[in-house]
């Protein structure tokens, strides 16, 4: 199982990325099928304004992914494993046939919906940068209360961490990392406080939604990014997908995990390559791409080659 692909989350989006999707009869059907299923025209949700947008975010990265993943397996070059970060997950899990597109389109909006109505203002994410888990964990501890709530929400590399919570904790937090070592903070173009406590009851409300659709076994390996862990069964894949928004992403461990299970080749769905940059200290010994900087012919000749040296091996 060689071939994975890796779907990326909220703060990797871009004004015109459905608009940059390959010209295809399978991106044209996926697009259209969102818009039949929205009631509205989704290629209109990837303007800068609409961006501001948590629900539109969410949609263009879900339609985004599903559309590339289509188009590739389309073309003979279908996945081994998929994972995805965050609203990733859908996506992926659209892809490994375990969720029906038209009830991913739902529950996406939906969770975008209940994220932006818990936190409307006032809240975010940041990352930090050169710092080890356990130095920012006690600088959390250190600046975290119940009136300005911070939480380690992702470990996406040995020292690449992203932190959720109000606007003033993580200034307090940005201020005493760059006091104490850390490369850099940078604050996510992410509007709410993703993958912590501060948003369990909209998770409980999402999991009330997922209850209503008929999830499948994947046809091939599902990765969870939050416990990192391979997933077999609709129901669970449900679970881990409801509860993703409120769970700390374990990336770096999801990505050791795709290699010990012999992917060897990594491709980034559209629309960036952060997940790319990421993955590169795992995949030293591999290949790590995203299709948003590589042709379809390089795209294509790399899959072939890994078939290739799969079968030999």
């Amino acid at each position: 199982m060689s071939v994975l692909f890796t779907f990326p989350g909220q703060g990797a989006q871009r004004a015109g990325m459905l608009h940059a999707l390959p010209v295809h009869r399978e991106v044209a059907r996926t697009l259209d099928e969102a818009s039949d299923t929205l009631g509205h025209d989704v290629r209109a949700l990837d303007t800068a304004d609409a961006l501001r947008s948590t629900v539109a975010v969410q949609l263009c990265l879900l339609v985004a992914g599903v559309a590339q993943g289509r188009w590739m397996s389309e073309h003979g070059y279908a996945p081994d494993i998929v994972a995805g970060l965050s609203i990733g997950a859908y996506p992926a899990a659209v892809i490994a046939g375990a969720l029906p597109y038209a009830d991913a389109l739902r529950l996406v909006a939906l969770r975008g919906q209940l994220m932006e109505r818990a936190y409307p203002a006032g809240y975010g994410m940041t990352a930090v940068i050169g710092m080890t888990q356990r130095a920012l964990e006690r600088l959390i501890a250190e600046v975290n209360s119940a009136a300005t709530p911070v939480f380690l929400a992702n470990i996406n590399a040995e020292t690449q961490m992203v932190v959720a919570g109000s606007d003033a904790a993580m200034q307090r937090l940005a201020t005493l990392a760059a006091e104490r070592g850390a490369h850099r903070c940078e604050r996510l173009d992410v509007a709410v406080p993703s993958h912590c406590a501060l948003l369990d009851e909209s998770a409980a409300a999402l999991a009330d939604a997922f209850a209503k659709v008929t999830m499948h076994a994947p046809r091939i390996v599902y990765l969870s990014g939050s416990i990192a862990r391979p997933l077999f069964d609709g129901a669970r894949i449900a679970s881990d997908l409801a509860g993703n928004m409120a769970r700390q992403v374990r990336w770096h461990d999801t990505m050791r995990l795709a290699w010990e299970r012999g992917a060897r080749l990594a491709i980034e769905m559209p629309p960036a390559n952060v997940l790319t940059r990421m993955s590169s200290a795992v995949f030293a010994e591999g290949i790590a791409v995203s299709c948003s900087e590589t042709s379809v012919s390089d795209l294509g000749a790399l899959i072939e080659k890994e078939r290739r040296r799969e079968r030999e091996v």
